[in-house]
């Protein structure tokens, strides 16, 4: 019995002691914004067609996409930057003409790292046989290095929100215990600014650059002092 009790006494010490040993800590999410205009654009672009002659529609449908692929070539796209995404064939039955019909489409995504060259490549384009233009998405060239840029950003931001959380409590924040970055991290968004503007021939003026926003956030722990 006492035995027992020698060992729930030194078991109860233990826990208090490695409670008053133990560090209060701040937990915040810092978050880092680099802004850059996007120097390259992504198109995507399809050929579509429809007939009731699948065969004639095919050929028609490879003549346009071989036209198209070497007009963006004179431009200097490597072959890399240019890839079909997808190849659809669809067969539909017209109840009225009591007939078969076809639809026939090719999609192509372009990575254009020159913006300069955005509207003589579109209108070229367009004369070629493009007669779908899916979207287009604008990034950097140094996305990497940005991406690194936001990060840094993000823990001085964390440092000095943690920093403020330990002023106002007459404390000051230790070392860093743990870093970890949020799982629902998203992509850089555009942010648009009317400025750096395609015109075509006409003077219209066609495609808005913009900026695009680089964003990083970061989970870090500090020791409380």
């Amino acid at each position: 019995m006492k035995n027992y009790i020698l060992a729930l006494v030194i078991l109860i010490s233990g826990g208090i002691t490695a409670q008053q040993g133990s560090k209060s800590n701040v937990s915040v999410l810092g978050e880092g914004i680099v802004k850059v205009v996007p120097d390259q654009v992504k198109i995507q672009l399809s050929v579509e067609n429809t007939g009731n002659d699948v065969i004639q529609l095919k050929n028609q449908n490879d003549k346009t996409v071989d036209a198209v692929l070497n007009y963006v070539k004179q431009f200097e796209i490597l072959d890399k930057d240019i890839q079909t995404q997808h190849v659809r064939l669809n067969k539909s039955y017209d109840y009225n003409k009591k007939s078969y019909n076809y639809s026939a489409s090719q999609t192509i995504t372009i990575l254009l790292k020159d913006l300069i060259n955005y509207e003589p490549l579109i209108s070229g384009l367009v004369e070629k046989g493009i007669n779908r233009i899916d979207g287009i998405v604008f990034s950097s060239s140094k996305s990497e290095a940005l991406k690194k840029e936001a990060r840094k950003k993000a823990i001085e931001n964390a440092k000095l929100k943690a920093e403020e959380y330990a002023s106002v409590l007459g404390q000051s924040i230790g070392k860093a215990i743990q870093i970890s970055e949020p799982s629902n991290y998203s992509p850089p968004n555009p942010f648009y600014r009317m400025e750096a503007m395609a015109v075509s021939d006409s003077g219209n003026q066609t495609l808005a650059v913009g900026e695009i926003i680089i964003m990083q956030s970061v989970q870090v722990i500090f020791e409380l002092d």
